[in-house]
């Protein structure tokens, strides 16, 4: 470590209490003051809501905008590589923008922050519904997610400072609808939206839903106190930037372009050589961009490695799982939407329950039962074929939608509940950008492995099928008769051979996948088993002002 000086921030953090600066007119007129000398106000539940509607926003638009993906290739005339530059793009933009929350909320007060990134999501939607051009279209899903990527990490930097420690739970149970209801409501809405509607709409209803939201965040969110974090540290923004644009776009083109494909592999080396320079800057700099100093809590460390293997876990249910019912079961997305919604309500209800827990009885007996229900759930998976029936996969989705909340709320809600009110921000930058890549590493990984698993069992049936025994010439037969016969209904039986294969061995390489992330889950419980005991249940308002 450099014996450097502190920096203003660590200053005010070793002097205690929250960063104080200009107490703004909420303190004068007596509203919620949120930094008032580190005593949080009671009545929290208004602002975390408010707070809500932009995260929820935020998180629905990741997904919303991939059912709508078939209908932009007609109706801008592009094929498949040109128009997933639209979700490619998006994603890029969110990873590139999220480590400067933490210095914009310092600089702007983080109730300024969020009315602007509010504003700036409101016009990058204006500007996709209009989109004249795919080329349009992309540059508006960037200025989209310049908004979108800030909402996320002010939000939680927010809920931090308004909820006394002591109902952090409760507090992140709500934010935490936004959490895992969104991804799975996304595909629902935007099939609705794209089916019966007009498919501009997945972009439309973000403008009177995100006017709504800066209108009420103007009212009731509390004035927040700002700090001077000094220049911007140029050289963490540019290495930070270069590391996760390159490391993202590997892995959202990798599986395309080949793993070990020139730009791929460049990609990658480029991510490395410039997240190590990131790491020396930020550990020598004076006001460092991102905080690197908050992995010195341990519950910050711990409940962020779990949530690394929790995301991976959760993605792979909310990204095959689709891939099964429109792929195999020839479903649209809308009636995928719904299968998967009763899933989605379920995890919703169970939010505010698991929050609760949370504040009696701390993160490590909740994330240690999620885990586990976690890894048996999506081992339950494993067992799909092209006869599973419907009801039975709608069970597993809701017994998955129960699980999912205790394994990644509490970490979630762990993360931050030792970190000082004067690095929530820089904090909660770090967590969504590690939530960010494991997620997107996560899908690189599994999609990868389902190639190769799929390619194995392709290979295996089709060397255990005998063309000369009497069940294969008897069926081959019956298909062609009814093709019409003749060297017409020969090539109809052996394509639709061919095609059975095909999606035999694509199932069992999504059994596969389930397989693998459910092992790869139970990995979660090492660093469960670190999560301190009742943290932030036993750090109440008077705690954390003498903090």
């Amino acid at each position: 470590m450099s014996d450097r000086p502190r920096t203003d921030v660590e200053n005010r953090t070793q002097e205690g209490g929250a960063v104080r600066g200009s107490a703004g007119p909420a303190a004068a007129d007596g509203r919620i003051n949120a930094d008032n000398g580190g005593r949080r106000s009671t009545h929290w539940l208004a602002p975390v809501l408010v707070a809500l509607i932009g995260a929820f926003m935020a998180i629905l638009d990741t997904s919303i905008v991939n059912v709508a993906i078939p209908t932009m290739m007609n109706v801008f005339g592009v094929d498949t590589v040109a128009v997933q530059w639209v979700a490619t793009a998006y994603l890029l933009a969110l990873g590139v923008v999220v480590p400067f929350s933490g210095w914009l909320g310092d600089r702007l007060g983080f109730k300024n922050l969020y009315i602007l990134s509010m504003a700036v999501f409101v016009l990058g939607s204006l500007l996709c519904a209009a989109a004249p051009s795919l080329e349009f279209l992309i540059a508006a899903r960037i200025v989209q997610a310049v908004g979108g990527g800030m909402i996320m990490p002010t939000t939680m930097a927010m809920v931090y400072r308004l909820v006394p420690r002591d109902r952090i739970g409760r507090a992140m149970g709500i934010f935490g609808i936004a959490l895992l209801v969104a991804p799975a409501l996304g595909p629902t809405l935007g099939g609705y939206l794209v089916e019966y509607v007009d498919w501009r709409w997945i972009f439309t209803i973000n403008l009177p839903v995100g006017v709504v939201g800066i209108l009420l965040s103007w009212s009731f969110l509390p004035d927040f106190s700002t700090t001077h974090p000094g220049r911007l540290d140029i050289g963490g923004s540019l290495t930070s930037s270069v590391a996760l644009f390159s490391l993202l776009l590997a892995l959202s083109k990798g599986a395309d372009w080949g793993w070990g494909a020139e730009p791929t592999v460049l990609l990658l080396f480029t991510s490395a050589v410039s997240f190590v320079l990131f790491i020396y800057i930020e550990l020598t700099a004076e006001r460092p961009l991102l905080e690197l100093r908050v992995f010195k809590y341990p519950s910050f460390m711990w409940a962020n490695l779990l949530i690394v293997v929790s995301t991976v876990g959760m993605y792979a249910g909310l990204f095959y799982l689709p891939l099964f019912l429109q792929n195999i079961r020839g479903l649209g997305a809308l009636e995928t939407g719904l299968l998967l919604m009763p899933g989605a309500l379920v995890s919703g209800m169970m939010m505010p329950i698991i929050g609760r827990l949370f504040d009696k009885i701390g993160p490590r007996p909740l994330v240690v039962t999620g885990v586990l229900l976690l890894a048996v759930t999506t081992y339950l998976f494993h067992n799909l074929s092209v006869v599973t029936a419907t009801s039975t996969v709608v069970v597993w989705v809701m017994m998955r939608g129960v699980v999912m909340p205790l394994a990644n709320m509490p970490a979630q809600t762990a993360a931050l509940a030792d970190i000082p009110d004067a690095l929530v921000g820089r904090a909660s930058a770090v967590t969504n950008i590690i939530g960010r890549v494991s997620g997107s590493f996560g899908i690189a990984v599994l999609t990868s492995i389902l190639s190769t698993r799929q390619a194995i069992h392709r290979a295996g049936i089709t060397w255990s099928i005998d063309s000369t025994s009497p069940e294969v010439s008897g069926t081959v037969a019956q298909i062609s008769a009814a093709l019409g016969g003749g060297t017409r209904g020969q090539g109809g039986a052996v394509a639709y051979l061919n095609g059975m294969v095909l999606q035999n061995s694509y199932v069992n390489a999504i059994d596969d996948v389930f397989l693998i992330t459910a092992v790869f889950t139970l990995l979660a419980l090492i660093p469960a088993f670190f999560l301190k005991r009742g943290s932030g249940s036993n750090r109440g308002p008077a705690a954390a002002a003498g903090e």
